[in-house]
């Protein structure tokens, strides 16, 4: 670090200057590397700041060291904590499409809204993810971090600016109010992998996929389950969050629509894959005699309404460290109170020993997330 720190002055000159350290390693070398970079590689002629990949830790307790370390030398401004699948415009369309629309906010509540979904596959196998994967797990890669604080995004309250402390604010307020997984509301699975290799990273127990049904214990959201999906090696590569509306009282066409009211809920669909786009399911006539009704959807494909290249994730949030916009990076109590929803139930499946589901390369999973959702009141949005 001392080589570096000469080095980067050799660069410098007689300039002021601000540094960014990106830590890509191991979470077993984090903290050497951090504490001799605190000590002998910081500039004093500008600002320093850290960006750290994830996992933060392996539990909670874990976790605390090793934020209570970081903090013993750098300042909770100087640390960015990085997902990069936050960076994707769908998170960021979030609060945009709610905040700045006079028709959404008012129906974003328990009042109206009767499940969220919010879903994460991958069509690859473990191969992709390798040793990483295995060691960590999905709970740890993918829920912890990219679920919750999606969650979050979609169910905070009005930040009182955008700057990134107020958003950050807001967002820990939902993740405390968050209440603890039962065990019950949990569908691990594990992928049938052929591949020696991809058995070589992964010990018997790994889950490849991750289910659960999630409550948010306040007055916006009393009620409402977050039914939350993730999992490799599925039918397709699928990021979205679906919204599902309450039936409409005293309906009229009730008749029409048939014995499944389901199958014609009033739906906002917030879609990264397959494609980006903005969907909102309508009931409607079907033109001609009679009365027959339809649900359709209403769609903004950003293919057909934005001819620009969209940027990758990566260069979206080391864009943000640059400017100093931390409100899509985790803050300290962010991730103490994620761990806090997590910890029992990664404890209470690694102490028992429970054992995954086993689904098929390129399936639907586990067919016990679909008892799971039909144990809330949800029918999944499958294709």
């Amino acid at each position: 670090m001392v080589k570096l720190s000469s080095r980067m002055e050799k660069i410098e000159g007689d300039h002021a200057a601000n540094r960014i350290f990106y830590l890509a390693v191991p979470q077993e070398a984090l903290l050497d590397v951090a504490l001799s970079l605190a000590d002998r590689a910081q500039t004093k002629r500008g600002w320093n700041r850290v960006i750290i990949e994830k996992p933060f830790g392996f539990d909670e307790y874990s976790s605390y060291r090793l934020t209570q370390t970081l903090l013993s030398k750098f300042q909770e401004n100087q640390i960015y904590r990085i997902d990069h699948l936050l960076g994707k415009d769908l998170i960021e369309n979030i609060t945009v499409l709610r905040f700045s629309n006079l028709v959404f906010e008012p129906l974003w509540s328990r009042t109206y809204i009767r499940n969220v979904q919010v879903i994460f596959s991958e069509e690859c196998g473990i191969e992709a993810r390798g040793r990483y994967f295995g060691h960590y797990g999905i709970i740890r890669d993918i829920v912890h971090s990219h679920i919750l604080q999606t969650i979050a995004l979609f169910a905070m309250e009005q930040p009182v600016s955008l700057d990134g402390e107020d958003i950050r604010n807001e967002k820990a307020k939902v993740l405390r109010s968050i209440r603890k997984l039962d065990l019950e509301d949990v569908v691990l699975g594990q992928l049938k992998e052929s591949s020696d290799k991809a058995d070589n990273y992964m010990n018997s127990l790994a889950p490849t996929f991750f289910a659960a049904a999630m409550y948010i214990d306040n007055a916006r959201w009393d009620g409402v389950p977050f039914l939350i999906k993730t999992g490799m090696g599925l039918i397709k590569h699928r990021v979205e969050i679906r919204i599902q509306f309450r039936h409409v009282p005293g309906i009229l066409y009730r008749e029409r629509f048939g014995y499944n009211l389901d199958l014609d809920t009033n739906e906002l669909i917030l879609r990264d894959q397959p494609e980006e786009a903005i969907l909102l399911k309508v009931n409607n006539k079907v033109p001609g005699l009679g009365l027959q009704l339809d649900a359709s959807e209403l769609n903004l494909l950003y293919r057909d309404k934005y001819n620009v290249e969209v940027p990758d994730s990566y260069e979206h949030l080391l864009l943000d460290v640059i400017d100093g916009d931390n409100h899509l990076f985790m803050r300290s109590d962010e991730l103490a109170a994620a761990w806090n929803i997590l910890t029992p139930t990664i404890r209470e499946i690694n102490e028992n020993k429970i054992a995954p589901e086993l689904y098929e390369l390129g399936g639907r999973g586990p067919v016990g997330a679909y008892y799971l959702g039909a144990k809330h009141g949800v029918r999944w949005a499958d294709d």
